[in-house]
């Protein structure tokens, strides 16, 4: 399957925000917004490791991306926090062609310190899941 807007699923847009890093990795998509926010990714060749599945890495960076970015976004103004520990399980695998969605459970918003898990799912089935602690900045 290739990487055009034609084989992204409905609902889904190139993500609001990105940077250097996110561009050379990506695309990523985005749809919904604060708590709601499902980030979405298609496996590319460039996504996988020497298996032929998706590399670890790109799946702690997609849950990344989708924990950041549901934390930043579900408070007005938005919260402003930094990546503090990052841990992932994982539990399954993608392979080239697969739509890899990122849903993200905030379990906690504190004044200094913030937590929330993100599940990784290919066709409904978790293949990770991504927990992290972000440092609130002030």
């Amino acid at each position: 399957m290739s990487d055009t807007a034609t084989s992204i699923p409905p609902g889904f847009g190139p993500l609001f925000r990105t940077s250097p890093l996110l561009d050379a990795l990506g695309p990523f998509y985005g749809k919904g917004t604060g708590a709601d926010l499902v980030v979405g990714l298609r496996v590319a060749e460039k996504h996988t490791n020497a298996r032929g599945t998706v590399h670890g890495g790109v799946l702690a960076t997609l849950g990344d991306i989708a924990l950041g970015y549901t934390m930043a976004s579900s408070s007005d103004p938005p919260t402003r926090a930094t990546t503090a520990s990052l841990t992932i399980d994982y539990v399954g695998s993608a392979k080239i062609g697969d739509w890899i969605e990122a849903r993200v459970d905030r379990s906690k918003v504190g004044r200094t310190l913030a937590f929330a898990n993100a599940y990784l799912t290919v066709e409904g089935a978790q293949i990770a899941r991504v927990s992290a602690v972000f440092a609130v900045v002030g």
